[in-house]
């Protein structure tokens, strides 16, 4: 048994010029029934001229598409010619002015479907007075006729409704690409800011280590080790934090997941700025409580940032970290005695600013802000970061840590 749904689905796919000829052929095949189906001895033989009459009146339903109102003209034209010329088996259904009939109604304006169903009003009238002259025959003619019409504006509001969910649909799938290259825009650049992060900061301990470490071997070769530990553990962390972050973009690695650094892993990024010579100092005001895993990740990676560009401009022995935290927002302040903007945010500029940059959107992705300027008293370089954060949640021992 074949299935009619695939067929079906087939037919609509075809070509419109192959539906319209395997239409035209079905209609012929009608017409044709009642010249092999054997008359009566008292009505005249079927002969071919009724024959080619009758198939003439079916043809023009090939360009019914092209040409809707011409073909049914053509064929209301032919019927009666048929009528007057030619005595042979009538038609119980006019098929093809049906048809084409249908048509007009798809696919013409309003003003062309009045016009041509006042035309075909007529034909039936004339058809039909000339024919039976009755009104049973009169009424059901124009039933169908109505039923003709009705069914192709009918197909018409199908075919509108199906081409405003497709491009709809078009839409959407346009709003959803869009809206993922847009999200792999955004991932590309917050890795970016990962790695320039972690690098950058690794990176600038361990140069000022390692620049520190032949000047240790001669003058004090018991720091020398500890240079050196420094340089290596820094890049160890590095290459932990890098593997992490690349581990997520692999879609076939199912190694745990190393959460990112937060709030609590800032003592050992102190201590590795501590161990580059630089005074660091910590504290943490106001009601210290857990933060948005997210949230803790970014103000370690402003920290970080904060104090790699310390570390590589400002030339200060000292530097202070602060976190303040209030009800509904997190302020992160990080001040240096450097040389202050004048020079230090000039150097930082001349390297790409790439630096300050990452932390505006680091701020800005959190609801907040970023300002960079003179340290108070004119002399150094401040920080201040302001993150939104979600209303107090666990309180955390500790209010309040110093560090040397």
């Amino acid at each position: 048994m074949p299935d009619w749904g695939d067929v079906t689905r087939a037919i609509r796919r075809a070509d419109p010029r192959t539906q319209d000829l395997g239409l035209t052929l079905l209609v012929q095949l009608a017409v044709t029934m009642p010249f092999v189906v054997p008359r009566s001895a008292e009505v005249p033989p079927a002969d071919w001229a009724s024959y080619a009459m009758t198939t003439l009146g079916v043809l023009p339903l090939i360009w019914r598409r092209r040409a809707p109102v011409t073909v049914l003209v053509a064929i209301l034209a032919v019927g009666g010619a048929y009528k007057l010329a030619v005595d042979g088996p009538g038609q119980p259904i006019p098929y093809a002015g049906l048809i084409a009939f249908y048509t007009v109604a798809l696919l013409c304006t309003a003003r062309v479907r009045l016009a041509v169903g006042a035309l075909t009003v007529l034909a039936v009238a004339v058809s039909v007075g000339r024919g039976t002259g009755t009104a049973r025959e009169l009424l059901f003619t124009l039933f169908v006729s109505g039923a003709a019409y009705a069914l192709g504006r009918l197909q018409h509001t199908r075919q509108a409704y199906t081409a405003a969910v497709e491009d709809r649909a078009a839409q959407l799938e346009r709003a959803n690409r869009i809206e993922a290259e847009q999200a792999a825009a955004r991932e590309r650049a917050r890795i970016a800011r990962e790695m320039h992060d972690i690098l950058s900061h690794a990176v600038s301990i361990m140069i000022v280590q390692a620049e520190a470490g032949p000047v240790a071997v001669r003058r004090a070769p018991e720091r020398a080790e500890a240079a050196f530990e420094a340089i290596a553990e820094t890049g160890r962390d590095a290459m932990t934090q890098l593997r992490t972050m690349l581990g997520v973009l692999r879609t076939d690695d199912t190694s745990p997941r190393r959460p990112q650094p937060g709030i609590e892993e800032l003592a050992d990024l102190l201590d590795r700025v501590r161990g580059s010579g630089l005074e660091v100092a910590y504290e943490r005001t106001g009601e210290v409580r857990a933060l948005p895993a997210a949230l803790e990740a970014t103000v370690h990676r402003v920290v970080q940032e904060a104090l790699t560009n310390v570390v590589k401009h400002a030339g200060a022995t000292r530097v202070t970290v602060t976190l303040e935290y209030g009800p509904r927002a997190l302020g992160v302040t990080v001040t240096d005695d450097g040389r202050g903007p004048a020079t230090g945010a000039a150097t930082r500029a001349a390297g790409g600013g790439h630096g300050l940059i990452g932390i505006r959107e680091r701020a800005a992705a959190h609801g907040g802000t970023a300002e960079s300027g003179p340290a108070p008293g004119g002399r150094g370089f401040r920080l201040r970061v302001s993150l939104a954060i979600t209303p107090v949640t666990t309180p955390v021992t500790s209010p309040l840590e110093v560090g040397n």
